[in-house]
């Protein structure tokens, strides 16, 4: 049984009951289901059968080194935005020859852990980089393979947070600047350009600024085979939403199939970068109540989670639905669904109808992308386990964090005069 469920009035994720995930490894705890991940990343991947193509998984949304191994063996490829993601990526079992490696601030040491690793190719986002990047690549004795990442200038309408393909957003070069970026990047030797890259926005609900966007790219790659430019993919990004309270996910698999058959005449090979509707859904963030407030101009109900470990209703004001484990009897009240840290932000959810006593535990749905990842010490606050359900296994792939760890690195005065 994939998927959330109630068993005899008891939620479960893939037929198990999420209580005894709750008893047996604590909360907070963040718990996957790896059927839904699978599921989620092979509708993708049957989708662009018609088609030469390479999915990469965004490793920001969720970094787990299981779940990087568990996309790794179904032949994923990994977008990444640090040298840490892609030292996750490789300790994960992950092939270097499949991860691209975006974002708009790749340092010195990054740039060279990359090439060393022989990446499949950089996207990169500014003319400046080009420049660092040709020099490391030069030292290093090899010629690293790019794509240069354009910002469409097209409004994915979503929240601005998360917009990144406006002219006003950080990420990119500008598409009136791409033909003469990739003039500069093509004489520059120890360069190799192979592709297009664009990445408009997260949680993207409507398919059309995406056509927009390739239709955008689409026009700079015949500019520049006029050119003399010839590329070999097309790098389209990610983005793609899930629901979350009443939202209607694009369908992935029509999608895909559509820009199969788009761009199979092309001979080009087709890149994309799912994060969140590979892992968001299969998520849930277990909590506690701890108390009931009564007192009050409204109820509260005070849980052990966090903005801490769930900023995202807090950075985003994004709402997740909030239910009760185990059903009650008792007459449901309105509450507001907040956390122990000390700022006045800390909610997780506002006016919900719950019934439910302190000790009660709570599930927080579609918590799988940008929960874990996003997490903090903040209040010096250990992090959360993290669980993943294998068939009618439930096996603990991140343990929790204790306090020593903490400050584990840290030093008191005399002992850090003492070195």
């Amino acid at each position: 049984m994939s998927g959330l469920s109630r068993i005899a009035g008891e939620l479960a994720l893939d037929g198990m009951k999420l209580s005894e995930v709750a008893r047996k490894f604590g909360t907070p705890c963040y718990v996957y289901s790896r059927s839904m991940i699978e599921s989620a990343y092979r509708e993708f991947d049957r989708g662009l059968a018609g088609v030469d193509h390479l999915v990469c998984y965004a490793v920001k949304a969720n970094s787990n080194l299981a779940i990087l191994d568990l996309l790794a063996r179904l032949g994923a490829g990994f977008d990444i935005v640090s040298g840490g993601e892609l030292a996750r990526v490789r300790a994960a079992g992950g092939r270097a020859d499949r991860v691209i490696f975006s974002g708009v601030g790749k340092s010195q040491s990054e740039i060279e852990a990359a090439l060393a690793a022989d990446i499949h190719c950089f996207n990169v986002e500014s003319e400046p980089e080009l420049e660092r990047l040709d020099a490391a690549a030069g030292k290093a004795g090899k010629r690293a393979t790019v794509s240069l990442r354009i910002n469409p200038d097209v409004d994915a309408r979503t929240h601005p947070y998360i917009s990144t393909g406006l002219a006003s957003n950080k990420f990119g070069i500008p598409f009136g600047r791409a033909r003469d970026a990739y003039r500069r990047a093509a004489s520059l030797s120890n360069l190799r350009i192979a592709g297009i890259g664009c990445h408009i926005g997260s949680q993207i609900l409507d398919t059309g600024p995406l056509d927009e966007a390739l239709d955008r790219v689409l026009e700079l790659a015949r500019e520049l085979a006029a050119d003399g430019i010839k590329l070999e993919h097309l790098d389209l990004g990610g983005g793609f939403g899930i629901r979350y309270r009443d939202e209607e996910p694009p369908d992935i698999g029509a999608y895909c199939r559509r820009l199969a058959e788009r761009l199979k005449p092309t001979g080009y090979r087709v890149m994309l970068e799912p994060g969140r509707s590979i892992v968001g859904a299969a998520g849930v963030l277990l909590t506690r109540v701890e108390y009931l407030k009564l007192d009050k101009a409204k109820r509260f109900a005070v849980v052990d989670a966090s903005m801490s470990e769930l900023i995202r209703p807090a950075l985003y004001e994004s709402w997740h639905e909030i239910v009760p484990v185990a059903g009650r009897g008792a007459r449901a009240e309105t509450y507001d669904i907040v956390g122990p840290v000390c700022e006045s932000s800390d909610v997780l959810g506002t006016d919900r109808s719950l019934a439910v006593e302190a000790g009660d535990f709570l599930a927080i749905l579609a918590a799988g992308a940008y929960g874990m990842t996003m997490a903090s010490n903040y209040n010096s606050r250990p992090r959360p386990a993290e669980v993943l359900i294998d068939g009618d296994r439930a096996l603990e792939i991140r343990s929790r964090e204790d306090v020593a760890s903490l400050f584990a690195l840290e030093k008191r005065i005399d002992d850090a005069a003492a070195r």
